[in-house]
């Protein structure tokens, strides 16, 4: 059997730039490669792939677990004026949770807590 270290979700964008602009300025992601057309950005051990993305764009999603879902939006909840969000809810399978459309692409950030 093996052990997966890491799950990298591969996001792609019809904009790089500002979907990179997302992860940095938002979530304090540092870029650990930058080709312009592909962008590989990190924190805490984490990656995320920002590839360009044609028109024939996918749809994706992922879950971002974090350790202080309440303090974090409320760092960033004033920057999100053109973006699509459902605000901090609690969920019946014990997470609170809430939902970014990340700019310029199809894809749902899902960021979540234990509720204690």
């Amino acid at each position: 059997m093996y052990k997966a270290l890491y799950l990298s979700p591969m996001v792609p964008s019809y904009n790089v730039r500002e979907t990179l602009s997302f992860f940095v300025e938002l979530f304090s992601f540092k870029v650990a490669r930058d080709d312009g057309n592909y962008v590989i950005v990190y924190k805490d051990n984490h990656l995320i792939h920002i590839l360009n993305a044609g028109t024939d764009i996918g749809e994706m999603e992922f879950y971002l677990e974090v350790d202080d879902i309440d303090s974090l939006w409320e760092t960033i909840k004033d920057k999100l004026e053109n973006t699509k969000v459902k605000p901090p809810f609690d969920r019946d399978y014990g997470m609170r949770e809430f939902h970014i459309i990340i700019p310029h692409t199809k894809t749902l950030m899902f960021v979540g807590q234990v509720i204690k």
